[in-house]
């Protein structure tokens, strides 16, 4: 059963506290709960008569616990709870994204070998998880309230093949919230018979972006009259899906990235964009977020 709560999952590295710091500004947006989630396979049951400093749970209970002191700090409004699970992190992560209207994990993987929040946990959740989920890179000063925070236009790439409602509500929803514009952005390549040998045939590419141009308006229109009050900028890039989102995601607060929750047993179970978008490198100061069924990338 969904919960009206905002879920960061914690593992006591500067990235995952980052997280909680996007996600509790989030919830106070949302006016929703932050959950802060430590998920530790070793976790005991407590025990009255040890002192904490021999309880082999304390330090999973000084992560949660130093991070609701800084947050309830900058957010004293806001509900925060705390859970420590005994369980894999993959599992309770999962389970905590069932049950949350968002999941939130901090994100360090950059280079090609380098690893997410849990190691490669986080790409694991993020292809199997119910609900969307949000990965936020560290780096930037925390500003405190979120009314104190800068803010910037939310990207959102858009495949116009297969189902895009869920991603357009939470992207409509999120650049309503934070009173920014929105940027709609499609990448399509051209045909193989677009490029002749001095260069891209001008025609064919531009009666390619014509029509990719008024299939994202057909995508976008309902949308539109639904919040009439959002800010609205969309754009056509002839280059690949990956490459256009990439790019336009520079400068931006937010990247949102469909992904289709069920693919085939043989495929891989995040799409070319979203690899391309979680392992893009960190000089843009953007975050991530993939919600399922919402495209075909």
């Amino acid at each position: 059963m969904e919960e009206q709560v905002v879920t960061v999952g914690l593992d006591g590295s500067p990235e995952s506290l980052a997280a909680a710091r996007w996600a509790a500004a989030e919830a106070e947006r949302r006016e929703l709960a932050l959950r802060l989630l430590h998920a530790w396979v070793l976790l005991s049951p407590p025990t009255p008569d040890s002192p904490s400093a021999d309880d082999q749970n304390y330090l999973a209970k000084r992560i949660v616990h130093d991070a609701r002191m800084e947050l309830s700090r900058h957010h004293p409004d806001l509900p925060i709870e705390e859970e420590l699970v005994a369980q894999e992190a993959e599992t309770a992560l999962l389970d905590a994204a069932a049950r949350s209207r968002m999941l939130v994990l901090g994100s360090r993987g950059m280079e090609p070998m380098a690893s997410f929040f849990f190691g490669d946990i986080s790409l694991y959740v993020v292809g199997r998880a119910e609900r969307p989920v949000v990965l936020v890179r560290a780096g930037e000063p925390y500003e405190g309230r979120t009314s104190e925070v800068r803010e910037r236009d939310v990207v959102v790439g858009l495949s116009l093949h297969g189902p895009q409602d869920n991603l357009l509500e939470f992207a409509y929803v999120t650049a309503f919230t934070r009173g920014v514009p929105l940027r709609a952005v499609h990448g399509r390549s051209l045909p193989v018979h677009a490029y002749v040998p001095w260069g891209v045939d001008p025609g064919i590419a531009r009666d390619v972006a014509e029509e990719a141009q008024r299939e994202l308006d057909e995508v976008l229109r309902p949308w539109r009259k639904k919040f009439p009050r959002v800010e609205v900028v969309d754009e056509v890039r002839l280059e690949s899906p990956a490459q256009a989102v990439v790019r336009a995601a520079g400068g931006s607060g937010l990247l949102m990235i469909g992904r289709r929750k069920h693919r085939s047993a043989l495929a891989p179970r995040l799409g070319p964009v979203v690899q391309s978008a979680v392992r893009a490198p960190v000089a843009p100061d953007w975050n991530v977020h993939g919600t399922p069924d919402s495209a075909a990338w």
